[in-house]
């Protein structure tokens, strides 16, 4: 049975917060002996797309979904779910397209998008998993209590770097069967093991120095 370094949550430069080029990404992922890629930009899915295009069997087209009570992940996405629905129309719709879905640094205080415990409780029925290890997240507490809860609620967990800069990317992840499609995801999941560490904190510069970029007009090198 064939293994593969799974890394489950990164950006491009189709997130506001995030320079990263798909070029550029996957070359670095393979350098990095990454076999599967999952591009989760914030609301949008057309950087996941380009870099697909490149790389069909690294790249796994996924989505950080924002809705109004937190964001979720979602892997093998078809059709872009828009920002600021509720979790449950969320969820249908990822439903809908048999995206695999988890739930982006559940209980995080200090990030966007996290979500207050009730609320995430509410949508645990539904979901596929929750993302146990997320190396954005300062100090282990916060990615200790998503495994407490994941194991409390019998699901499996997803882990990724959330790499906004190419340096950050593999920091963490997956160990796990390979799988091609979303069923075979789901199978993988349950018998995957966390690998890889925090980043510094100092690795939150790389988004608000891209905001900052963004909001000086700069735009990708056509």
């Amino acid at each position: 049975m064939a293994i593969v370094l799974a890394e489950l949550h990164c950006h491009t430069y189709r997130s506001k917060d995030c320079l990263m080029m798909p070029e550029k990404l996957v070359e670095v992922a393979r350098a990095k002996g990454i076999g599967r890629l999952a591009i989760t930009d914030h609301s949008e899915i057309e950087g996941a797309r380009e870099a697909q295009i490149l790389d069909p069997e690294l790249v796994i087209i996924g989505e950080e979904v924002y809705t109004t009570q937190g964001e979720l992940l979602a892997y093998f996405v078809k059709e872009w779910i828009p920002p600021g629905l509720e979790p449950m129309d969320a969820i249908h719709r990822l439903k809908e397209q048999n995206a695999v879905i988890s739930v982006a640094h559940p209980l995080d205080p200090f990030r966007g998008g996290a979500w207050q415990e009730t609320a995430l409780r509410e949508i645990l029925p539904y979901v596929d998993a929750l993302e146990i290890f997320n190396a954005r997240t300062v100090g282990g507490g916060a990615n200790e209590r998503a495994r407490e809860l994941a194991d409390e609620a019998g699901l499996a967990g997803t882990a990724g770097s959330d790499a906004h800069a190419y340096l950050e990317l593999g920091t963490a992840g997956l160990r796990l069967p390979a799988f091609d499609d979303s069923e075979g995801m789901r199978a993988a999941l349950k018998q995957s093991e966390v690998v890889g560490r925090l980043s510094s904190p100092l690795v939150h510069f790389f988004s608000r120095y891209a905001t900052f970029r963004k909001r000086l007009g700069w735009r990708p090198k056509s």
